[in-house]
Parts: C-alpha cells; sequence; structure tokens
C-alpha cells in the first residue's frame, strides 16, 4: 500500500478514495448526532441545528458530511505538500497518514466543530506558505487573518492560531508594520460585521458570541487501546521530525520555513485541547493536519521499507480492531 502511495499516478485519488472508505465504512453503520459543547461557536450551532431541519433530525446526513470533509482534507493536504515541494518527490503518502490517524480515535471521525475547522485552517496554512514569495503579501495577510477569526465562529478556542498567523510572518516575511496590521484588522473583521450587526438588529449581547475562556489539564482513562493509539500517532511522527531534520540542508529556504511552520502549527494544535476543556478527543483533531505531514515523511524517507510497513498496518489493524469488532 505505501509502495502505490509513493507513486505520483492521477489515479491514485481514487485509490485513496477507496482506502478511506475502507477504512471510515463504520461511520455509516452507527450515525450519530453530534452533540453541542460549550467551547463551540455561534456558528457551527447553527450550522448543526439547519442540517437537522433540512434533514428531518436525521443522524445520516452528519456521516456523509464528515467523510466528505475527511477525503477533502486529505486530498487538499495532499496537494499543498505536493505544490510546495516539501518531500524530493510528489506522492500520495500525506493524504494516506492523514486519513489513516483520524482513524485512531472515534472522535476524530464525527461531525464536529474542530473537524469544520479543519478545513479553514489548512487553507491558512496553506496560504501561509506562500507568504516568502508573494508578490500581494498584504493581501494574502489579511486573507489569512480573516479565516481564522470566522474559524473562532465555529470553534472559539481557534483564535489561539493568531499565534500561528504571528510566527508564520516572523519566519516568512521581513518586519512591516503595516503588514502586522493588517493581519489584526483581518482577524478582527468579522466581529466587527457580527457586532455591527448585532447593534443593527437590536440584538446587541455580545457575550453570547464570546465564550469565557478557562484552561485546564485534560483528563482520560487510560485504556490499552488509548496507548496504542497515542503510541502509533507518536511514533511515525518523531520518526518522520528525524528524517525532516536530517534532510533539512539539502531543502531551499521556502521550504524549512514550510516544515518550521508545521512544528509552530503543531505545538499551537496541542494547547488548543486545553483551552475550555473538553472530556473527548475530538478537540485534539487539530493536531492531525501537521501530524499527517511529518508521518507521510516516516514512510518516504526510510530505504528499507520494513519499518514504515510493519507502522502502517499496524496502525491499519488498530483501525479496524477498534472501529469494527470491539
Amino acid at each position: 500500500m505505501i509502495g502505490i502511495f509513493k507513486q505520483k499516478n492521477p489515479g491514485n485519488l481514487l485509490v485513496l478514495l477507496v482506502y478511506a472508505l475502507a477504512l471510515k465504512f463504520y461511520m455509516f453503520l452507527d450515525p450519530v448526532i453530534p452533540e453541542i459543547r460549550v467551547e463551540d461557536g455561534f456558528l457551527y450551532k447553527i450550522i448543526v441545528r439547519k442540517l437537522l431541519d433540512w434533514s428531518g433530525s436525521s443522524a445520516m446526513i452528519f456521516p456523509i458530511l464528515t467523510f466528505i470533509l475527511l477525503f477533502t482534507q486529505a486530498a487538499h493536504l495532499n496537494r499543498v505538500m505536493n505544490n510546495q515541494r516539501l518531500m524530493p518527490r510528489s506522492n500520495f503518502l500525506p493524504g494516506m497518514s492523514y486519513i489513516l490517524i483520524t482513524s485512531f480515535f472515534t472522535e476524530w471521525s464525527v461531525f464536529s466543530a474542530p473537524l469544520l475547522v479543519n478545513s479553514l485552517l489548512l487553507l491558512v496554512w496553506s496560504m501561509m506558505t506562500g507568504l516568502y514569495n508573494s508578490n500581494h503579501p498584504k493581501s494574502l495577510v489579511f486573507n489569512i487573518g480573516l479565516l481564522v477569526g470566522l474559524s473562532s465562529f465555529i470553534f472559539f478556542p481557534a483564535l489561539a492560531f493568531i499565534l500561528l498567523v504571528f510566527f508564520a510572518m516572523l519566519v516568512t516575511r521581513p518586519f512591516h508594520f503595516t503588514e502586522w496590521l493588517i493581519a489584526i484588522f483581518g482577524i478582527v473583521t468579522p466581529y466587527y460585521f457580527l457586532f455591527i450587526g448585532l447593534f443593527l438588529f437590536d440584538g446587541w449581547d455580545p457575550a453570547i458570541y464570546l465564550p469565557n475562556i478557562s484552561f485546564s489539564m485534560v483528563e482520560f482513562l487510560p485504556s490499552l487501546w488509548l496507548i496504542a493509539s497515542v503510541s502509533l500517532l507518536v511514533i511515525p511522527f518523531l520518526i518522520g521530525g528525524y528524517y525532516v531534520q536530517d534532510n533539512l540542508s539539502k531543502m531551499l529556504i521556502q521550504i524549512r520555513k514550510s516544515w518550521s511552520l508545521l512544528l509552530f502549527y503543531v505545538l499551537v494544535s496541542t494547547v488548543v485541547p486545553f483551552i475550555n476543556t473538553s472530556e473527548s478527543f475530538s478537540n485534539w483533531i487539530l493536531c492531525a493536519v501537521p501530524f499527517a505531514a511529518f508521518h507521510a515523511c516516516a514512510y518516504f524517507y526510510p530505504r528499507r521499507g520494513l519499518v514504515p510497513l510493519i507502522l502502517h498496518w499496524l496502525g491499519v489493524a488498530l483501525v479496524v480492531t477498534l472501529n469494527y469488532f470491539i
């Protein structure tokens, strides 16, 4: 399977779809209506209610949308990494890795606010990779800030990715005060129009749209399956990180900066679940994008294919066991 996805074959997109259906089919066997949580943004709550109204409160619409989101995110991640040449040659390993790791936890295959936000953050990151050589950096910076601001309407803790915006500007651009100011304007623009709308239509109650922020430790009941899932998430990430570091000197400056952004993406996405803490793993799906990028390197770089092969099939076996037999 790894050998197939290592090749740059347009037909591999269809293979990726079959791969995703095989690993994600369990979603359709027991569809669930997503829960609305405190940390979810008001826009996400509106989306869920509208979907329930349109579907007649049928739960089947949610696994369908979830699968579409996961597959398009995998394909988008794959396209960006190939276009930016983050690996020596184009392949479909990033998409494969994303589909696989999002199957390690059942919460990552359920319709949720963080899952929706992942699509926006993928777009944000793809824009950030183009900042270095952009001929119109101000418009690009504004759009990046705008998307991060909109993300908080879906999942309020996503505002933490403001840190990623500023880090991207620090790494990819020489300092220009106007560009940083434009980024801030982009972030606050959605809130500006929101508050204007509230004021004009006599619905002024901004506290509804600005949830309280709290930080606390995440508590989970340890289990053998949880340890196995976390291990298969972390070990390929560390292996991929080693190979990225080992090949860093061979990369162009722009590619190095893109990998730096991905590493900082990991740091921010691992902080977000501690904001307005949830007891489920759903908020941790924000880590899936950068983790999948490093997993792809763990499958791509080793000269001997035995270790990547073992890691991949252990992951597949874990997914099948967890989702079809437990």
